[in-house]
């Protein structure tokens, strides 16, 4: 049996979706925005693609009996 991560499946999702949107919003930003605020929308997808990344591993991880 496989342990449950820190994330429910619901916020598993919008995890997901944040990723996504924050993944494609930072380089249409950057060709449309002179500064380089992009980089904002870019640092927060790492972090929440890191977090989908530690509940996975912590899925992964057998559990103890």
């Amino acid at each position: 049996m496989r342990s449950a991560g820190f994330l429910s499946e619901r916020q598993r999702r919008l995890a997901w979706v944040g990723f996504l949107l924050a993944a494609f919003q930072a380089p249409a930003a950057a060709q449309l925005i002179d500064d380089a605020s992009w980089l904002f929308a870019v640092v927060v997808a790492l972090l929440v693609a890191a977090v989908i990344i530690a509940d996975d591993t912590q899925r992964r991880r057998p559990t103890t009996e």
